[in-house]
């Protein structure tokens, strides 16, 4: 049994990993949030130690160190501003982390993260759960199986309409979240340079608060991609059912169903962690070059094969 510790317990991402961290049969021993209503703690670690400090929590954390009662695994789910410092602290403490996407901002805190990892001999962990979805998985293994020169064409659209709490947040504030293609884009840049390769070439055609998109040539694939936070951007019969959310992405006009399968990829992350199999430093490394290219760029406008939604 391992012992945990969590930062960023309030999240609504937190109580995947509460969960994951259960179904491993490990313990959570201690939580920090600035915020206190962390209530479902009590349907995963209720004897768990709770702060709302970080100092506190930094000297508890380093008082368990020193009395033979070490946290093994510190697990991640505070804005993604805040995850390279929390990741050191981790590793300070003699821990691995296991954090939520996007694991960094900018490319050079990769590096830096790197020379921590040789230092301390501890690991970093990223959740990245599209590489282990079932449907991903066989799409990458269609790919490996076609002729070496074969050029895909993939259309990808995200579309997650928000309430206007998301523009009071720090998710609306690009020095915190890394804008829309960073906060809800980098592990699909993720999973398409997983399944056809380095990026070639990044374009990007729109960059608005709501929206963003462009065109990405991989080396085997041309991809068109189209985020958007704007509920008039869902498509009229998705609004008709009641949805605010439009995903999709196809490949040579056929679409990749992926939609579900999601439940249980937090625990199969875990499993993986656990065994030594987790998603380090090389393999973010892409994706965080990706959406810091396009935080970077100069929109070019509608011209190109850009995605064909954006042509309403």
């Amino acid at each position: 049994m391992k012992n945990f510790a969590l930062i960023g317990a309030a999240g609504y991402i937190a109580v995947r990993h509460m969960q994951a961290i259960k179904e491993t049969n490990n313990n959570l021993i201690a939580a920090l949030d600035k915020f206190d209503s962390v209530g479902i703690m009590d349907s995963y670690f209720p004897e768990a130690d709770f702060f709302t400090e970080f100092e506190r929590f930094d000297r508890h954390v380093d008082k368990l160190r020193r009395t033979g009662k070490k946290i093994d695994y510190v697990s991640i789910c505070t804005p993604n501003y805040l995850h390279d410092s929390h990741i050191r602290f981790a590793l300070k403490q003699q821990a691995d982390a296991i954090c939520e996407k996007p694991l960094v901002l900018n490319p050079w805190n990769v590096d830096a993260l790197q020379e921590i990892e040789k230092e301390t001999g501890q690991r970093i962990n990223n959740i990245l759960q599209l590489r282990l979805h079932k449907s991903i998985i066989a799409l990458k293994k269609e790919v490996e199986n076609a002729p070496k020169d074969k050029v895909f064409d993939v259309d990808l659209t995200y579309f997650t309409s928000r309430g206007r709490w998301y523009f009071q947040s720090w998710k609306a504030d690009i020095q915190k979240s890394g804008g829309i293609a960073t906060n809800i884009g980098v592990h699909f840049y993720d999973m398409l340079t997983w399944i056809f390769g380095d990026v070639k070439k990044n374009i990007v055609n729109v960059s608005e608060n709501l929206k963003t998109a462009g065109v990405l040539e991989l080396e085997r694939a041309n991809v068109r991609w189209f985020l958007s936070l704007d509920y008039s951007d869902i498509p009229k019969e998705v609004q008709e059912k009641g949805q605010r959310t439009y995903r999709s992405i196809t490949v040579n006009g056929n679409e990749i169903e992926f939609s579900g399968g999601f439940t249980e990829l937090h625990n199969l992350s875990y499993q993986e962690i656990l065994k030594g199999n987790g998603f380090g430093l090389d393999d973010v490394r892409s994706a965080v070059q990706t959406v810091h290219t396009i935080r970077n760029a100069t929109p070019i406008g509608l011209k190109g094969d850009y995605h064909p939604l954006l042509k309403k």
